[in-house]
């Protein structure tokens, strides 16, 4: 594996909370969510032949359906900005989403909503820095709402980085 990506809390003393680590060469996109020290939180995985663009979220670097917990997809085929829709495991019907991304990856900023769309989780936006003015390397800044779980917000954020490379490689 290759790839890798850190996320820091810059509150008042810079940290790293988590690291993406991913598989340079693979059958499927796979991501895993690392804590600070290293182990392994959840993974993803982009499903093959998905016309939604999904992504299969499961516990501690597991693939099995039983360690399931949530996909995300684009909420429809075509876009001119960013929609996605998420389901926990327990949600098989997928009638309505239980979380929803609405955003510009143009703009490179969304909010993170739960369930209808009106409650804020979430907020990210680009952050213009020297580093990634100059190298080229995507920073965000991304605000979460108290009571809501990092990891959960983190996943979400790599998977929208990770659909909207795929439409710009396309």
């Amino acid at each position: 594996m290759g790839d890798f990506s850190t996320v820091i809390d810059s509150t008042i003393t810079p940290f790293v909370m988590f690291k993406v680590k991913g598989d340079l060469i693979s059958l499927h996109d796979r991501r895993v969510l690392l804590e600070a020290a290293g182990n392994p939180i959840i993974s993803f995985l982009k499903k093959l032949m998905s016309m939604h663009n999904r992504w299969v979220i499961f516990m501690e670097g597991s693939s099995g359906s039983k360690d399931l917990i949530f996909s995300a997809k684009k909420s429809s085929l075509i876009q001119l900005k960013t929609y996605l829709d998420m389901f926990l495991a327990r949600n098989k019907n997928e009638n309505v989403c239980d979380f929803k991304v609405k955003g510009s990856w143009f703009d490179r900023s969304c909010t993170i909503y739960a369930g209808d769309g009106t409650t804020i989780i979430a907020q990210m936006h680009k952050k213009h820095t020297i580093e990634s003015i100059a190298l080229g390397k995507d920073t965000f800044s991304v605000m979460v709402y108290p009571n809501v779980d990092y990891d959960f917000i983190v996943a979400l954020v790599v998977i929208i980085h990770e659909i909207n490379n795929d439409k710009n490689e396309m």
